[in-house]
């Protein structure tokens, strides 16, 4: 423990790959990577920079000293210039080279694209354990049926499975939205101040296609097919915006899976994993509350308000670029990564093990199916034959009196009450016979097999080991 304040995501919730990337560590390291790519390219493209100068630059890029580089902030007040000079503290030869017709944000944003690409991707992969987890569940479970909820009332009747399928197609559609930013991460390259290269067309007397090489050549380095066709100082803003989107995508399922699974440990129907010696309540011992799916609920309600951050920023970037976006980035857009990482932990943690109530979802089916099989057994009075209209009102104003019966806490007597009356066709024992709940479920089954046909091919290549969080 320190006096300084750390961030929860760093303390409690995200992986260590994610506190990792977003390190001061790895952002100066690829700064510097920047850096000797660039030299590297200006070099083999004529200008006087030597293979040996590269190489020093090469030899230094994770031997960084912050101490010095901070020291070097509060002389220049400018963070790029500071650690430029760090740089060539350790690589002498190269001093003088470092940084050549470059503009910080050569470094600040080609580093970031780097890092948010590496971050959607490792992203990616921990929404795919969580849609390969549902994919099991919405299977195993395609069969059971369950009562159905609409305004959290009572309705038809679905399976456990098709209720999950819900909760895993939401998870694809976010699947969809983290493909297509990363779809749209291109590269900035070297441009200059303003993005008109203008160092460069004098550094190159004037050859276009010597700069080109030059922005081509540092995008392969880093593995970029594609490179922004036009900016000004910075890459487009509304890239973070798109970036932001997906994660805040991530966020609003994973909410919704996590209220639904708090409203049903509720009636006891699906309950999260609850470890052997955990504590529910320091206070109230029998307690089982639903803590992960709770922990889900409030990162992801921040998650989906940090995503405003992005849209705001774009709308305020004045012409070729403005610097009031650089602190609300350097907060908002890690957060935002960490803040899904460790939502996604969670869910995968859940859907991996939540437990099937069976009795207790069993004995909901059967407590409202009579009302469920009413037009059922009308048809089946009408086949007697029993006037329909007849039978309707007699099924209507016995479903009333029953429902009235169970709001005063009395269990459901609606066959009985049905046999009671002498104009219905049908004995409580012929009712009970309809009762069958898998007549109830439609094509439940059907649908939940053909969206995990459709899905797994997704998911037939990934690590799926849930990693312990502090929940």
């Amino acid at each position: 423990m320190t006096n300084n304040y750390e961030s929860p995501f760093s303390a409690r919730y995200a992986s260590d790959y994610m506190k990792s990337l977003f390190s001061a560590q790895t952002r100066i390291e690829t700064w510097r990577r920047l850096w000797v790519e660039l030299a590297r390219a200006e070099s083999e493209l004529g200008l006087p920079i030597t293979d040996a100068q590269v190489a020093d630059l090469e030899a230094h890029i994770t031997d960084v000293d912050f101490d010095y580089a901070a020291e070097k902030e509060k002389e220049f007040r400018h963070d790029v210039m500071a650690h430029i000079h760090a740089y060539g503290k350790v690589a002498p030869s190269a001093a003088g080279v470092i940084h050549l017709g470059a503009t910080s944000c050569y470094v600040t944003d080609n580093a970031d694209l780097v890092l948010y690409r590496d971050a959607l991707l490792y992203i990616r992969g921990e929404l795919l354990k969580v849609i390969a987890n549902l994919c099991d569940f919405c299977e195993k479970h395609k069969d059971m049926p369950t009562l159905g909820y609409t305004h959290y009332q009572p309705a038809q009747l679905v399976t456990v499975g098709k209720r999950a399928s819900l909760w895993l197609q939401d998870f694809v559609s976010d699947l969809d939205e983290i493909d297509f930013a990363l779809k749209n991460v291109k590269f900035l390259g070297c441009r200059g101040t303003t993005g008109s290269e203008a160092s460069f067309v004098e550094l190159f007397d004037g050859d276009g296609d010597k700069i080109n090489a030059l922005n081509r050549k540092i995008a392969d380095a880093f593995g970029f097919d594609e490179i922004f066709d036009v900016q000004g100082q910075t890459y487009p803003r509304k890239l973070d915006s798109r970036i932001l989107n997906a994660l805040s995508s991530i966020a609003q399922s994973a909410h919704k899976f996590a209220t639904d699974m708090r409203l049903l440990q509720h009636d006891r129907q699906l309950f999260e994993p609850f470890a052997k010696t955990q504590v529910g309540s320091s206070a109230m011992p029998y307690k089982r509350n639903p803590m992960m799916c709770e922990r889900v609920c409030s990162l992801s309600r921040y998650l989906m308000a940090d995503a405003l951050n992005a849209p705001m920023t774009v709308s305020v970037q004045w012409m070729e670029r403005t610097l009031d976006d650089s602190a609300n980035r350097r907060v908002s857009i890690p957060e935002g990564f960490l803040c899904a990482d460790a939502v996604l932990r969670i869910v995968q943690k859940v859907t991996a093990d939540i437990f099937v109530n069976t009795d207790v979802i069993n004995k909901t089916v059967m407590t409202y199916l009579p009302f469920i099989a009413t037009e059922n057994l009308m048809m089946e009075g009408v086949k007697r034959g029993g006037n329909r209209q007849e039978l309707h009102e007699i099924i209507r104003r016995c479903s009333m009196e029953a429902i009235a019966g169970m709001d005063k806490g009395e269990s459901c007597n609606l066959l009985s009450m049905l046999a009671d009356d002498e104009n219905f066709p049908l004995t409580e024992s012929e009712m009970t016979d309809v009762l069958n709940p898998s007549a109830y479920i439609g094509r439940c089954p059907d649908q939940v097999q053909a969206i995990v046909d459709k899905t797994r091919p997704l998911i037939t290549d990934i690590d799926r080991e849930n990693a312990e969080i502090n929940i």
